[in-house]
């Protein structure tokens, strides 16, 4: 990337989608709810053959020292102290407002190249809208319809204008003139998919990619606040209200020499409670992390302990096939700790017993107490998932364990499991091939994944059993008749 473009604005003039279309995906969530977004996020845009870092904001406003508006504020801040241009944006149907005059006047004493764009340039009833902005005093606006990819060519133009008059090349080095000039047919790429996640094969570590490192839980657990102790920086914005994070946000982090993206994910309530479409816009992208991460933390309030919502979400990691690490947050404010302790396990063998032995964790993310067991617990919890077993060990303990509790018959038929291999790990995925698959009862199944963790050392490991029926050699075989 060759520069940093922040995108600013009041709140409800198409940021997030303006972002979402440079990106080329839908990462950021949209609704015509006011104040969608509250942290900075991150991603790679493209304009032709421009490339660039590009940040979503906050919609500035105007709020009292340490309410959440002026939390939102310095995130804002934070962002374009980082960017090399800004793009501020208003909405040119409802024309400029107060609001935007008073962010217009302060984005000019940040000392930062600003471009104005006018969005929502559909049709030509917000010509008034555009003539108005000129009073902003940040030059001529560029048109723009966000929606509909509209006026990309002409914010080229200025962007590059913009860059060369502070110094910048936007193409470091010397333009490809193979690519001609495409500022006038400009393809941003498809805006479908989901998230800033990539559609990964977890059958094989990659390498030299960052570890996938998701961050669940109820809200006003305490990710936000992790996230920044870990990163040490406010990344994030945090506070005392429930449900801050709305979207998963990705941040970039170095850990002992091992790249970590880690992702705050939105708090998850119970379903019955979710009603409104903001909020379960922000659950389907909390489950979206959780099914892209590789290794899941699953965040507790120590103070208030496991509740059913908390054995939903492990539920939900463990269907996702996740490694997954159990951290008990705020822990320092605890007194009775044996007690919470023996409620976490209790309540784990009785409705996962699956997770038997997962990593259990205790910290204070606010002071950083107890923080630096959390990583270790996760890299170990990532080599168990990754976790390969050989065919011929594998074979000489399914032997075993078949001899000490033959597979049951069923119907008066004896159902026979000749033999098995792991066929994939991430997670540990085993095939087992019987004459009756189908038959065999999922206790029996439960029995060989217990049996499994114990003898090769999978605790808290999500584990995968598929059945096959093996080939019966005489199948299809004439008898012969005897004279």
């Amino acid at each position: 990337m060759t520069f940093t473009l922040a995108i600013v604005g009041r709140p409800n003039v198409g940021k997030s989608t303006l972002f979402n279309r440079l990106v080329g995906k839908k990462i950021a969530i949209v609704d015509d709810t006011p104040g969608v977004t509250r942290d900075r996020r991150l991603g790679e845009g493209r304009i032709a053959d421009l490339e660039f870092t590009l940040m979503d904001t906050a919609g500035l406003e105007e709020g009292e020292a340490g309410s959440l508006p002026d939390r939102m504020r310095l995130q804002t801040e934070q962002a374009l102290a980082d960017a090399d241009v800004a793009l501020m944006l208003y909405d040119a149907r409802a024309g400029v407002t107060p609001t935007d005059e008073h962010f217009a006047a302060w984005l000019r004493r940040m000392g930062k190249p600003v471009i104005l764009g006018a969005n929502k340039c559909e049709g030509n009833a917000v010509i008034d809208g555009i003539y108005e902005a000129y009073s902003l005093g940040l030059g001529e606006p560029v048109g723009l319809s966000a929606e509909h990819g509209e006026g990309l060519g002409e914010l080229y133009q200025t962007l590059v204008e913009s860059l060369k008059e502070v110094g910048i090349d936007p193409y470091e080095g010397e333009k490809d003139e193979s690519l001609g000039d495409k500022s006038d047919t400009v393809d941003t790429g498809p805006v479908e998919g989901d998230l800033d996640y990539e559609f990964v094969d977890h059958d094989e570590p990659d390498e030299g990619k960052p570890l996938r490192l998701a961050i669940v839980g109820r809200p006003n657990a305490g990710k936000s606040t992790l996230i920044n102790y870990l990163v040490g920086e406010d990344r994030l914005i945090t506070g005392p209200e429930a449900g801050l994070t709305r979207d998963s946000i990705a941040v970039d982090w170095e850990w002992d020499g091992m790249p970590v993206k880690l992702f705050d994910t939105a708090g998850l309530r119970k379903r019955a409670r979710v009603t409104e479409k903001l909020e379960k816009l922000s659950v389907a992208d909390t489950m979206r992390a959780v099914q892209f991460a590789e290794v899941v933390v699953l965040l507790l309030d120590a103070e208030v302990g496991i509740e059913k919502q908390d054995l939903k979400i492990a539920e939900k990691v463990v269907q996702e096939g996740r490694a997954m690490v159990i951290a008990l947050n705020k822990w320092d404010a605890v007194d009775d700790r044996l007690q919470v302790h023996r409620q976490l396990k209790d309540a784990l063998t009785k409705s996962l017993p699956q997770l038997k032995g997962v990593k259990i964790v205790n910290f204070s993310a606010l002071t950083g107490q107890g923080t630096q067991k959390l990583m270790p617990m996760v890299a170990e919890a990532y080599d168990l998932w990754n976790a390969r077993i050989g065919t011929s060990g594998f074979n000489r303990w399914l032997a075993d364990t078949l001899e000490k509790h033959p597979a049951p018959s069923v119907a008066g038929r004896r159902i026979k499991i000749r033999y098995g291999a792991q066929i994939k790990t991430r997670p540990p995925t085993f095939a087992l091939f019987c004459n009756r698959p189908d038959d065999l009862p999922d206790s029996y199944k439960r029995y060989l994944e217990n049996e499994l963790r114990r003898d090769f050392d999978l605790p808290g490991v999500p584990l995968r059993l598929y059945l096959r029926k093996g080939e019966n050699p005489y199948e299809g075989r004439r008898k012969k008749r005897s004279k």
